[in-house]
């Protein structure tokens, strides 16, 4: 039987890409949540990732590079009560959308962003990213690259979010997980999800990941403790590092207070003497 997620086009991802099991993951977490494709949102932003806006049936927008986030905010302030999904690479979440990313964890902002992230722009044929880790050769960094790599889980944590996890694309059962647990939280969730580039990325390839990764067998219950972990390099904690409830923009906002923006009127509203204004 035909996934009710799935869309006539077929993904054009390189054979052994981590996008297939992430992608997996999401669908059987969205039908794990009973959602039908027109009860949620998910927006993409420019990746490998995120040509997966031809790829799920549901209301997709594309947006630019690194300014997912921004129309993902915008589509949760216009009806606060509709699940919203970003699915973004390393790339742009922590380099050209790295302010957006910060202000949303500080205020809050009820949305779930998926980060695939595989150490490098993948699309574009592997230039170094934000997350490339000092010393690597890509295309960009024929000598290495010289800049120390960004951790995204610390950085998260020391920002405020609410709900900061990692994940591994290749083990399917804890990505599905991890994506149902961060949808249903209440606030800005961050899912760092590790997944290997079989094309650009020799570095961290499957083997790579086998020997670093594990899982964590429980939430750590204070934010230094999870910052700590967050730190350790040698190996890669998988799971949910912290958890909070805290209320989010749209319970403090006075106007959302008051419902949603989109069934607000605005037929009776005369915009003549704003325009007067400006011509």
């Amino acid at each position: 039987m035909k996934n009710q997620f799935d869309t006539h086009i077929l993904p054009t991802w390189c054979p052994g890409c981590g996008n297939w099991s992430i992608f997996t993951a999401l669908k059987q977490a969205l039908a794990k949540n009973n959602l039908q494709p027109h009860e949620f949102v998910v927006v993409t932003d420019i990746g490998c990732s995120s040509n997966a806006a031809d790829f799920i049936n549901t209301y997709v927008f594309h947006g630019l590079h690194g300014r997912s986030l921004p129309v993902a905010t915008g589509i949760k302030l216009a009806n606060h009560h509709l699940p919203v999904i970003v699915i973004i690479g390393d790339g742009a979440c922590y380099g050209e959308g790295l302010n957006h990313f910060i202000n949303l964890m500080r205020g809050n902002h009820n949305i779930t962003v998926l980060v695939c992230d595989n150490y490098l722009y993948g699309l574009t044929t592997g230039q170094y990213s934000p997350t490339t880790i000092k010393g690597t050769i890509t295309k960009s960094t024929p000598n290495g690259s010289i800049e120390e790599a960004l951790n995204p889980l610390a950085l998260a944590l020391a920002n405020q979010t609410t709900f900061a996890a990692r994940g591994y694309a290749f083990d399917l059962s804890h990505l599905t997980n991890l994506i149902d647990k961060a949808i249903n939280h209440q606030g800005f969730s961050l899912l760092d999800i590790l997944q290997p580039c079989v094309s650009f990325n020799k570095t961290q390839t499957v083997a790579w990941y086998q020997e670093k990764v594990y899982k964590l067998k429980t939430v750590f219950k204070t934010k230094p403790e999870a910052f700590n972990e967050s730190l350790r390099t040698d190996k890669l904690a998988i799971g949910i590092f912290y958890q909070e409830d805290r209320l989010t923009y749209d319970r403090e906002d006075k106007v959302l207070q008051k419902g949603l923006l989109v069934d607000k009127k605005i037929d009776k509203i005369n915009i003549g003497k704003l325009v007067e204004g400006f011509v």
